[in-house]
């Protein structure tokens, strides 16, 4: 539906500001946190240089923690892609904004160190308001401040949280000028860099929050909320509750309503998922393997094979014989399962393949894939070797051949050595 998941307007706060400390350490913000932590020691390269590497590091700081702020207060949950923009406008007034911040308090503590801590105090206070102002499009009167008195206002006691935040955060962000001034390049820059990076983006995240759960005050609609609509999702979720109400009179109308549905454009997971729980409560293992065939290609074309392999076990476990109609798709869940160390599924996949498409070129990598885990895993170290041994003579000029003759002797030999354990 959308680039990242959306989440409720209302959702508690407390519940979002648990949920916020872990943001930046997810997706793209972990990424951006990392790298300008290590670009802080382009820094330490001579003169100008090194103050371009700064000054750059900071413009992008606060153009991600822009579209962060942005892309929350729109409603959605996870971190924005490095480049994305939903206000570009706003991304650009906000960095110009904390740059200029910035440069202030520095020229500040260097000319006229009086009025440094002051400043620092007064900037905390005032930035979330004019943030905020500026994130809604109220360009006009973001310096206005009437206008921080009604977001103040509008926002009440937790309006304080990010003003605390960006006290912690300026302090960090001056604290080698405060405590090491002159002093140069040290080791400890770059975690620092990583924790005032942090800040910033949890704090620019958090004034989205407020955004998002007052935007009636502000007049505003959230484009998640935009997209949910247009995509219909959230005429799915009234159509599941719909469901569910009818589920409890007549199964089988309640199975109608989601065919229904699912014959038009594609279904979420959850009404998938509703589908065959009604299904397997009817009875219907006919109608759960037929849909576990389509569920599964849509899966796999969606980069979602994890949930793919889950469907297949449940399909197989109703039918032996049940393969995904996909060759590609039936190799790729057999080295998933393997992986998992689901070994049994895994085997299952392989054999069903061996079977299925016996002149397929992967029959020797999904028998060496399946003889591996026969005798690493189950001890059959006999009948990996007899399966290895008659995919080399059928397949005499595949580029395998050669390893699969070499597996062949060597878990013949092995066989030979020690017994087969039981298996339960």
């Amino acid at each position: 539906m959308s680039r990242h998941k959306p989440v409720s307007p209302d959702t508690p706060l407390s519940e979002r500001l648990v949920a916020g400390l872990t943001y930046p350490l997810r997706g793209a913000a972990l990424a951006t946190c990392v790298l300008l932590a290590l670009g802080q020691c382009l820094t330490i390269m001579p003169g100008v240089i090194g103050m371009g590497f700064g000054f750059f590091l900071w413009l992008a700081r606060w153009r991600y923690a822009a579209a962060c702020l942005v892309h929350t207060a729109n409603g959605f949950a996870d971190p924005p892609d490095v480049g994305n923009d939903e206000n570009a406008a706003a991304g650009r007034m906000l960095t110009l904004l904390h740059m200029l911040v910035v440069i202030a308090c520095v020229a500040c503590k260097l000319f006229y160190a009086p009025m440094f801590w002051p400043l620092i105090l007064f900037c905390s206070l005032t930035l979330p308001a004019i943030d905020m102002s500026l994130a809604f499009g109220d360009e006009a009167s973001a310096f206005n401040p009437l206008q921080w008195q009604k977001v103040i206002g509008r926002l009440g006691a937790g309006y304080f949280i990010p003003v605390v935040i960006n006290l912690v955060t300026g302090v960090l962000i001056m604290s080698p000028w405060l405590l090491a001034p002159g002093s140069g390049f040290g080791w400890w820059q770059p975690p620092l860099a990583f924790a005032y990076t942090y800040l910033i983006i949890f704090n620019l995240h958090l004034m989205g929050v407020m955004i998002h759960r007052h935007h009636e005050r502000f007049d505003l609609e959230p484009e998640a909320e935009v997209l949910i609509r247009e995509s219909g999702e959230d005429d799915d979720e009234r159509l599941l509750i719909a469901v569910r109400e009818m589920a409890l009179v007549d199964r089988r109308a309640a199975i109608g309503m989601l065919v229904e549905r699912m014959q038009g454009r594609s279904a979420p997971a959850s009404l998938h998922q509703a589908y065959r729980d009604l299904l397997k409560r009817e009875g219907l293992s006919d109608g759960l393997l037929e849909h576990g065939q389509l569920w599964i290609a849509a899966l796999m074309a969606g980069d979602e094979a994890r949930r793919a392999l889950g469907v297949t076990q449940e399909c197989m476990e109703l039918d032996g014989a049940f393969l995904p109609d996909s060759p590609d798709h039936v190799a790729t869940l057999a080295e998933l399962a393997a992986s998992s160390g689901m070994t049994r599924l895994s085997l299952r996949l392989c054999r069903g393949f061996l079977a299925r498409w016996p002149r397929s070129p992967e029959c020797p990598r999904l028998g060496l894939l399946a003889a591996r885990q026969m005798a690493e895993r189950l001890g059959q170290h006999a009948e990996a070797s007899v399966l290895l041994g008659k995919l080399a003579a059928a397949w005499q000029e595949h580029p395998l051949q050669p390893m699969l003759v070499a597996q062949a002797t060597q878990l013949q030999t092995a066989a030979a050595i020690r017994p087969t354990p039981a298996v339960d």
